[in-house]
């Protein structure tokens, strides 16, 4: 049960941290802005012509007498609707992280170099190229995972009581699950650690993993939450991959004049306002003690 406390600690963390530094949640609001225009775009369609699409689908209803034939097709176009606003949370995550890759490369970097004892982030040698496909090869086995849970918690939905009680329960924490492997693959990935590895340390930390993504991933159930929780999110879970790996991280002062020394993918490093000698850091996002000189 401690685990399940410090993974929403993890969360919350990673809000106050980008609270702190306006030009960093500013950057990691854009790739966020992107995808909730081309997913509203779709489902704005679809509510408009997906009635049309049920009746060519359907056409051995086209001679059903009524009202069995408005029933019957007004249920399916219920049902795709639902699926495709459960597929938007489902992706959403994973496709702006793929839009906005360098923004949250640049903000998990940043949260690294913060909280790090010696000011440092670890660094990836692959061109942005093959960084952005192993992160889309990887959201879609990770996807492909989910549908396979999201298939069979459909079809125990329909087993009564269970169905409307344990079920539910169970997808918000699959959801979690996958949710929290998604935005800590920023950081992991960063540091060579590849899907398998991942989900093993993910694993090993159940309640951890639930106590970060379980919450935030029924707070996405909100329209527009998601954009605005992202950047703070991926922050969090940079937290919470030092935490699953056993990193050190230390206490810190916030830096003064954060926004005024350049806070985004541009200007993160010592070109960016945050010395090698690693910056003063927002003493919430900490999780362990201040080591002595």
């Amino acid at each position: 049960m401690r685990d399940l406390g410090a993974g929403f600690g993890h969360l919350l963390k990673g809000q106050r941290w980008v609270a702190r530094h306006g030009r960093s949640y500013g950057f990691g609001l854009v790739p966020g802005l992107i995808t909730l225009v081309l997913y509203v775009g779709v489902l704005i369609a679809l509510a408009l012509w997906g009635d049309d699409f049920v009746g060519w689908a359907t056409p051995f209803a086209d001679d059903w007498s009524s009202p069995w034939l408005g029933l019957f097709r007004g249920f399916l176009t219920a049902v795709l609707f639902a699926l495709a606003l459960l597929l938007a949370v489902l992706t959403f995550t994973a496709v702006t992280l793929l839009v906005g890759q360098p923004f949250y490369e640049a903000l998990s970097e940043r949260v690294d170099r913060d909280v790090s004892p010696d000011g440092t982030a670890p660094e990836s040698d692959l061109p942005l190229w093959r960084e952005l496909w192993i992160s889309g090869r990887d959201s879609l086995r990770i996807l492909a995972r989910a549908a396979v849970w999201g298939v069979l918690l459909f079809a125990l939905g329909f087993i009564p009581v269970v169905g409307q009680t344990v079920v539910p329960v169970v997808g918000f924490l699959v959801t979690g699950f996958f949710l929290t492997e998604e935005l800590a693959a920023v950081a992991l990935q960063r540091r060579g650690v590849e899907l398998r590895e991942r989900l093993a340390l993910l694993r090993s930390r159940r309640m951890l993993v639930w106590g970060f993504g379980t919450p935030l991933g029924v707070s996405f159930l909100v329209p527009f939450v998601a954009v605005f929780l992202m950047p703070g999110a991926v922050a969090g879970a940079t937290l919470l991959a030092r935490e699953l790996l056993g990193e050190e991280t230390r206490d810190g002062d916030d830096r003064d004049g954060d926004d005024r020394a350049g806070d985004g993918p541009a200007g993160d490093g010592p070109a960016g306002g945050d010395p090698a000698g690693g910056g003063s850091a927002d003493p919430s996002v900490s999780s362990g003690p201040a080591p002595t000189r």
